[in-house]
C-alpha cells in the first residue's frame, strides 16, 4: 500500500460480550464490534471519509436508495427469522422518491431488523452494521476505500486467530506441565505388585476421571464419536476448559494424596469445575449425571 492508506491497527479494549477495536484507513479510524459472535463495523466513522461533520446525514442519504433498501432487506430475510416483511415491502415501494427519507433507528424499530445497531454514548456510539451491510456502505463512499477497508479487516481477523492459537499452545503446554504433579500422586499411591500395563490402565483410568467431571466423557467416548479427527479430546478443548483442566488436576492430585476414593473425587472434581468455568463466564457447562458418575 502507498503511504497513507490502511497503516495500523489500534486495540481498544475487549470484554467477554463484545469486542471494541479501532482500523485506520486514510487518517479515519474506523471502529468494530463483536457482537453475538458477529462483526458490526461502525456506519458513522466509515462516512467521516465523506463528510466528518454530517455523518448521520451520509448514512440517511444512502438509505434512501432503492438499492440499499433492497440489499438489506434481502439481508435480514437470509439471516433474520422476525424479519417484519411487510413493514419492508412499504420501505421497498417508497425507497428513491424525492419525500421518502429513513434513519437507521426508524428502520430497526419498524422491521426489527439485527444487521444495523444504533448505539449511544461518546465512546463506541453510532450506527454500527454487520460487515456485510458495512463493506456495501464503503462500496457507496469510495471503491478505494472498500477495497483498503476489506484488507485491513481480514488481515486483522487473520492476526487474532493466530494469536488466539498461540494462547491455546500455551494453555495446552502448562495443562501437559500440570499434569505431570497429578501423575506423580497416582504413582505416589499405586501397589507396588502391579505390572506395566496395569499401571498404564490406572493411569489411563484416572485421566478419565479428570475428563468425565470436565467434559461429561472418556477419551474413548470423545473418539467413538469424533471418529477421523485428528487429536484427542484434551486438543479439541477449548481455552477455558484447558484453564479449568489445569486447575482440577491439582485438585485431583490433593484428593489422592489424601486418600479419597474415585467415585467421591469424582463428584468432587464435577462441582469444581462447574464453579470454574462459571466464573470463566462459559456456556458451556455440563453437569455430570449418576449414570455418569462409578
Amino acid at each position: 500500500m502507498g503511504t497513507g492508506n490502511a497503516v495500523n491497527v489500534i486495540r481498544v479494549g475487549k470484554n467477554k460480550m463484545t469486542a471494541r477495536e479501532l482500523i485506520k484507513i486514510k487518517d479515519i479510524e474506523i471502529s468494530f464490534q463483536t457482537i453475538n459472535e458477529s462483526d458490526f463495523i461502525s456506519l458513522t466513522d466509515i462516512a467521516r471519509y465523506k463528510d466528518k461533520n454530517r455523518t448521520n446525514y451520509i448514512i440517511q442519504n444512502w438509505m434512501r436508495t432503492r438499492s440499499t433498501i433492497e440489499f438489506i432487506g434481502l439481508w435480514e430475510k437470509i439471516n433474520n427469522p422476525n424479519f417484519k416483511g411487510v413493514e419492508f415491502d412499504a420501505f421497498k415501494s417508497e425507497a428513491g422518491s424525492n419525500s421518502f427519507s429513513l434513519t437507521p433507528q426508524k428502520w430497526i424499530e419498524t422491521t426489527d431488523a439485527i444487521g444495523l445497531i444504533s448505539k449511544s454514548g461518546r465512546y463506541g456510539g453510532g450506527v454500527y452494521a454487520h460487515k456485510d451491510i458495512a463493506f456495501e456502505f464503503a462500496s457507496w463512499i469510495s471503491a478505494e476505500f472498500k477495497l483498503y477497508l476489506i484488507k485491513e479487516f481480514e488481515r486483522l481477523k487473520s492476526a487474532e486467530y493466530i494469536a488466539e492459537k498461540l494462547e491455546w499452545n500455551t494453555r495446552r503446554m502448562i495443562s501437559k506441565a500440570n499434569y505431570r504433579i497429578h501423575t506423580d500422586a497416582i504413582k505416589e499411591k499405586l501397589p507396588k505388585h502391579l505390572t506395566d500395563k496395569q499401571i498404564n490402565i490406572t493411569y489411563a483410568n484416572e485421566g478419565d476421571v479428570l475428563n468425565v467431571a470436565l467434559f461429561g466423557q472418556t477419551a474413548a467416548e470423545w473418539r467413538a464419536k469424533n471418529k477421523g479427527k485428528k487429536g484427542n479430546l484434551r486438543d479439541d478443548a477449548t481455552i477455558r476448559q484447558l484453564v479449568v483442566l489445569t486447575n482440577i488436576e491439582s485438585y485431583n492430585a490433593e484428593m489422592i494424596r489424601r486418600g479419597l476414593d474415585q467415585h467421591t473425587r469424582l463428584k468432587q472434581l464435577n462441582i469444581a469445575a462447574i464453579a470454574l468455568l462459571k466464573s470463566l463466564m462459559s456456556n458451556d457447562l455440563r453437569q455430570l449425571k449418576d449414570e455418569n458418575i462409578k
